[in-house]
């Protein structure tokens, strides 16, 4: 004998039951990123220009529907440098990016990585490709991409937002 009742549920329970859920998506749904943070031997941190939106940032993006977190990641630390994760990364946080909109958050993962990276203007998506230090950053960085650097390097507290 189940100690677990069956419970049925009227067809208009469904409904009302599917409307809530569209309506939480609606009202309550996030967007989630994710950013690859791969340093060199001598410290330094892996940044892309994108060719859409300006700034140097960490190389990351989007996590599509059915698609892992750590998927994501591989996947675009690939597209966008040419190299792939060589373990499991390791999560620095999370963070509200109020900047891009009220639903996204980016979660920031400390990487090792093999291979060899691309040439800056490998793709339509990708302008330039490179490995900087704090003292000598390129023009334009992603301000929430500088906050991180200093955290991981620096050991400045974290912050919660992006």
């Amino acid at each position: 004998m189940s100690v677990v009742a069956e419970v049925r549920r009227s067809p208009g329970a469904k409904l009302v039951s599917r409307l809530l859920h569209s309506y939480f998506l609606a009202t309550r749904g996030l967007t989630i990123g994710v950013r690859a943070v791969v340093r060199s031997d001598d410290g330094k941190f892996l940044m892309v220009r994108h060719t859409y939106t300006p700034g140097w940032h960490f190389p990351g993006g989007g996590v599509e529907r059915n698609e892992t977190i750590e998927h994501a990641l591989g996947n675009e630390l690939f597209q966008e440098t040419g190299l792939r994760l060589k373990c499991r990364p390791v999560l620095h946080g999370a963070f509200f990016n109020s900047g891009v909109s009220t639903r996204d958050h980016v979660l920031t993962y400390l990487c090792e990585a093999e291979g060899q990276v691309r040439s800056g203007g490998n793709s339509l998506e990708i302008a330039e490709v490179g490995y900087f230090s704090l003292d000598a950053l390129p023009v334009g960085i992603d301000p929430g991409t500088l906050r991180r650097m200093r955290e991981i390097a620096e050991g400045q507290e974290v912050s919660v937002e992006w």
